[in-house]
C-alpha cells in the first residue's frame, strides 16, 4: 500500500500513480489535462438530464463501491487501478482526502467518480457508468460542488475525447504546476 503522506506529497508536486504491468509508476505528463471550472460544458441534453432528476446524486456514500467499479470496469488485469492502488485510495478516503460522487437510480449505484481533494485542487482519478449519462451527471455534480466551495483546479490527468466534449483542455506542465501552486494556497473543504 502507498502511504497517504507519499500520495499527498506526489499530488502536491504534480505527480500521480498508476499500476502498469502490476507495478506502481508515477506520472507527471508534459501536457496535463484539466477541466477549467469556468469552462465546463454540459450539453443541452445533459443539462436536461440533470434537471430531470433521473438520477439521485450523493457524495461519499459508496466510496469503496465506486473505486471497485472503476477498477473492474476495465477488467482487473488491464486496469491501472491495481489492488494496491485501490487499498491506497481507500486509506486516503478514510483520512478525508479521497472522495466519491455517486449516481443512483431506483436504489442501485449506476455511476460515479472518485478523486483526491487537496486544498483548492481536486484530482479526478476515474469514473464509471452502468447507465447512460450516469458518470456525466456525477461530473456535473462534482463541478458544481467545486465551484460552490471556491476550488481553483480540476485535474483530469489526460484529456480523452469524452472529457474534451465537456470542456477539458491540455496545458503545458509548467502552466499546470503554476495553477497547482496557486490552488494549494487556498483552503477549500470538499465536505
Amino acid at each position: 500500500m502507498i502511504a497517504a503522506t507519499t500520495l499527498l506529497g506526489a499530488y502536491r508536486a504534480g505527480f500521480f500513480p498508476m499500476a502498469v504491468a502490476g507495478r506502481i509508476r508515477w506520472f507527471s505528463p508534459v501536457r496535463r489535462g484539466i477541466v477549467p471550472l469556468d469552462g465546463f460544458r454540459a450539453s443541452r441534453r445533459l443539462r436536461r438530464t440533470v434537471r430531470g432528476g433521473r438520477f439521485e446524486v450523493s457524495v461519499n456514500r459508496a466510496f469503496a463501491e465506486v473505486i471497485g467499479a472503476c477498477a473492474s470496469g476495465r477488467g482487473r488485469d488491464g486496469s491501472w487501478i491495481s489492488a494496491e492502488i485501490e487499498a491506497s485510495y481507500r486509506g486516503l478516503h478514510e483520512a478525508g482526502f479521497a472522495h466519491s460522487v455517486e449516481t443512483w437510480r431506483d436504489g442501485a449505484l449506476v455511476g460515479g467518480l472518485y478523486g483526491v481533494s487537496l486544498r483548492g485542487a481536486f484530482f479526478g482519478e476515474s469514473m464509471f457508468h452502468r447507465a447512460t449519462d450516469a458518470s456525466k451527471v456525477a461530473l456535473c455534480a462534482l463541478v458544481e460542488r467545486l465551484r460552490a466551495r471556491g476550488y481553483e483546479l480540476l485535474d483530469v490527468q489526460w484529456v480523452t475525447p469524452h472529457l474534451a466534449r465537456l470542456g477539458a483542455v491540455e496545458i503545458p506542465r509548467a502552466r499546470y504546476l503554476g495553477l497547482l501552486k496557486r490552488a494549494l494556497r487556498k483552503d477549500c473543504r470538499f465536505t
